[in-house]
């Protein structure tokens, strides 16, 4: 399965979806990996850095938002990111789902299986992967 990673479209955004350091731990999963190019420039990763970890580097968007089985970002997709997602696709990311009720009826419209980061629940077993304190640590 190929994992995409495209680059944050809002322009206040510094983060990207992931370091390079973590790209080994999934292909040893059994993933490859599909960095946008310059997707990783605002958190300090240059393209240089994915590259030597594993990961492939798309020059265009359209080839991660094409290519990619899972789709994984920071922020949940804008109007012409939701465009380019298409069925079967899985999109990790920080969806806020209580209050983005349009946005989850266009991702099931497309048949896209959608995972909130921002909703897995504050508790002990599930602390590795409790995106809402880790942001708040580093920030």
């Amino acid at each position: 399965m190929l994992i995409g990673i495209p680059r944050e479209i809002l322009p206040e955004e510094r983060r990207v979806a992931i370091a390079p350091g973590h790209v080994p731990n999934l292909q040893k999963l059994g993933y490859d990996l599909l960095v946008e190019s310059g997707a990783g420039v605002k958190a300090n990763f240059p393209d240089p850095l994915y590259i030597e970890t594993g990961a492939q580097i798309a020059g265009r968007t359209a080839d991660v938002w094409k290519k990619a089985d899972i789709i994984l970002k920071i922020r949940a997709p804008e109007a012409k990111e939701i465009e380019k997602l298409h069925e079967g696709q899985i999109l990790i990311c920080m969806l806020q789902p209580a209050q983005q009720k349009v946005l989850l009826e266009e991702l099931a419209s497309k048949q896209v299986t959608a995972l909130a980061m921002d909703a897995i629940p504050r508790i002990s077993r599930a602390q590795s992967m409790d995106v809402l304190s880790s942001m708040a640590h580093i920030s």
